[in-house]
Order: structure tokens, then sequence, then C-alpha cells
């Protein structure tokens, strides 16, 4: 598989430094509420969308998809932030563990959440139960535009995830993203620097422009 040079960027990044980066150049992609089962978790790649809908009569699946998503694919799920009604357990967890699927992010609930600590397979999600979303949930549409916490994501999209939670980052603007992440990421590793050699807080981020860096640029 080619090497996604992108990808690989975002993956060296934090996603506060990603954060900040969306906020200078105005550009919407934090996903709001949606946590790591584990602190430990991380994860990068390219988004794999499914939209679910509430279950009609008959009723639709909860997807058999997993075989279409690529090797370090995110599996990105929009089930419009419900607890009631999960849409990724066990199985799913085994079959992306075995095919090196890069993780699953989920507006709404997960479960079987033993097996994802078990394999260290990264689930970031709004919450976990152990109610299935057979008969309450059905796929509506694959591969196009989801929300995941507030914030939009298309097919082919780079996520990041750690353990402050998950950003998007949009196709249309990844590089610039990046440039600015990158830039920002080196600004704090300066201030870091300056403080080591005997430099205060306050004149270490006066220096570096600190406070200004997640500012709208105009």
């Amino acid at each position: 598989m080619a090497t996604d040079s992108n990808v690989e960027r975002a993956s060296r990044l934090d996603t506060t430094a990603i954060s900040d980066a969306m906020d200078r150049l105005g550009i919407a992609g934090q996903c709001l509420g949606i946590k790591p089962l584990e602190h430990k978790f991380r994860l990068t790649g390219r988004a794999f969308t499914i939209l679910y809908g509430p279950s009609a009569s008959p009723s639709g699946t909860v997807g058999d998809y997993i075989d279409d998503v690529e090797p370090g694919g995110i599996v990105v799920l929009d089930n419009g932030g419900r607890a009631d009604a999960t849409v990724w357990g066990d199985i799913l967890t085994w079959c992306a563990h075995e095919r090196r699927i890069g993780g699953t992010v989920i507006d709404g609930a997960c479960r079987d959440t033993h097996l994802a600590h078990q394999l260290a397979y990264p689930i970031f999600s709004r919450s976990y139960s152990m109610r299935t979303g057979k008969d309450r949930v059905q796929v509506e549409e694959m591969g196009g535009t989801v929300n995941i916490g507030d914030a939009r994501c298309d097919a082919g999209d780079i996520l990041r995830g750690d353990s402050d939670g998950v950003v998007v980052i949009p196709k249309l603007h990844e590089t610039a993203i990046l440039d600015a992440a990158e830039q920002i990421d080196a600004v704090e590793n300066e201030i870091r620097r300056a403080v080591q050699q005997g430099m205060t807080l306050r004149q270490a981020r006066e220096q570096h422009g600190y406070h200004s860096l997640q500012t709208r640029k105009k």
C-alpha cells in the first residue's frame, strides 16, 4: 500500500495542536464528546463513513461493511449520538483487528468493550452499553457525509485520535491544517527549551507568541 504522507504527518501531532491549527484557520473539526475507551488508544487514518437511522419495518441491517475497509482506514459511524442502540461489538472489533484497520469512531455507543481492551484496538465513542442496535437502527448510507460530535466528516477525511479525543481534518484543507499544526507544535517545543535554559515561562511565551498561536488569522 502506498504511503500517505499527510496521514503520517497527522500521526506525529497531538489533537491539541491540530485543534489549535483549526481555530487559527477558522475550520471546524473537533469531535466534541467523543472519547477513547482507554487513554492510551491512538488512531490516525482516512475515514470510511457509515450513516445510521431508525430501523424500518421490516428492519434493515446494522451493516456487513467491514470487508470493504482498507487496512489503516478508520471506521466512522454516525448513529446520532444514541446511547440506547449499539452499532459496534466484539465480532467487528475482532474482524477489524485481524484486517489491521486503524480504529473506529462512533457518535453513539459500542459494546463488548473487553475485547477492544484485550486487543488494544482503538475505539472512540460517545458511550458504551450492552444493548444491541439490531432491529433498532439500520444502515442508511455508506461513503457519504456524517456528523461526529458536531464535526462534519466526509469519506476520505483524516481522523486523528488520542487521549483528548478526536479531530477530523477535511481533505480540502488538510495540508494547510497540518502546516499550521506543525508550526504550533514547533513553537511549543521552543518554549519548553527556553524555560529549560533558564527563561521564565512568561518570558518564553511572550518571546514566541504563545497567546496568539491559535488566534484566527485574517
